[in-house]
């Protein structure tokens, strides 16, 4: 059957305020501390994977809930400047659009945020239009933990989506309850795709060993892309575990390169690609990311990832 999206991204979209700078520790009592660089920009798990996907040539659409306020139109604007199908995102006049601010440490991958979570943590499945996921391909949300109004009804959502044909994937962004659970099990076996990092899927599994970890997650069916940061990934599917290391790269900020390696591997995926080099795109598509700041500004165009990922050596670990 013919579709007209070939990514549907249910999720979070929230503005992201990146401020960088070799020391971006505040400094409380009314003190003034002047940084390098402030931007403004599209943020939230599942908006950046949607840009990322877009960016590459991928048919997409974004699901989720935005404030009537200025950072929810500035955000409407930038999903649509990126390619991004936004006719489905819900406006919700009782709350503000999520914000988080990105206290980023020049050239390094160390971050703190702080984030104000407002519509962004808001999304419930009756919320998300059937009529745009049977028009689909693929399924994928991001940012799991951050969304406990969306948690009870996603498998459901998954399973309905598998069974008119569609795929399905989950990243779940870190779990700030500590509880690691929100019924993602019930999740993950409707999943065809699992992306967590390294953090992530010790935690969840309960295994200290990535590989260990790696390989309990993907017990259930799934394949397990596990980001490994600066490491760059493993894939576990099924009984083989591929391993490819990240390229040098100059870093300007690490914010939501595992949104767009999310967004790469989907790519290699949708287009029947063998996971050897879903793996290499993925790996290319967040190492460029971290070239500007935020996790949209350094998204590479087909080309330029493709000519980055010739270069990363996949191997079975």
């Amino acid at each position: 059957m013919a579709t007209d999206f070939d990514l549907l991204v249910v999720g979070d979209i929230n503005a992201d305020l990146i401020l960088s700078g070799e020391d971006p520790t505040p400094v409380f009592g009314e003190v003034e501390k002047v940084i390098d660089v402030g931007v403004l920009t599209v943020g939230g798990s599942s908006a950046i994977a949607a840009c990322g996907a877009a960016r590459l040539g991928l048919r997409t659409a974004c699901i989720g809930v935005l404030g009537d306020d200025a950072l929810g139109t500035f955000l409407r604007a930038a999903l649509h400047e990126r390619g991004v199908d936004v006719s489905a995102v819900c406006a919700d006049t009782s709350r503000h659009t999520g914000v988080t601010v990105v206290l980023a440490r020049r050239g390094t991958s160390d971050r703190a945020m702080l984030s104000a979570l407002g519509t962004a943590a808001t999304l419930t499945v009756h919320q998300i239009d059937r009529a745009m996921v049977s028009r689909s391909r693929h399924l994928h949300c991001g940012a799991f933990f951050l969304q406990p109004s969306l948690q009870p009804g996603l498998a459901r959502l998954f399973a309905d989506a598998r069974s008119q044909g569609l795929t399905c994937s989950l990243d779940t962004n870190w779990d700030p309850t500590g509880r690691w659970d929100g019924g993602l099990k019930d999740v993950l076996r409707h999943c065809n795709l699992f992306f967590p990092n390294e953090a992530e899927a010790r935690a969840i599994s309960g295994c200290d060993d990535v590989n260990e970890a790696a390989a309990k997650l993907a017990s259930v069916g799934t394949t397990v892309a596990v980001k490994l940061g600066a490491g760059g990934a493993l894939v576990r599917k099924a009984d083989r575990t591929l391993y490819a290391a990240a390229p040098a790269t100059n870093v300007v900020d690490t914010t939501g390169a595992g949104d767009t390696f999310d967004a790469g591997y989907l790519f290699g995926f949708l287009n029947g690609w063998e996971t050897e080099r879903c793996l290499a795109l993925g790996i290319a598509c967040g190492s460029l990311s971290t070239r500007g700041a935020g996790g949209v500004d350094g998204q590479p165009d087909l080309e330029e990832a493709q000519r980055l990922a010739t270069r990363i050596e996949v191997r079975a670990a």
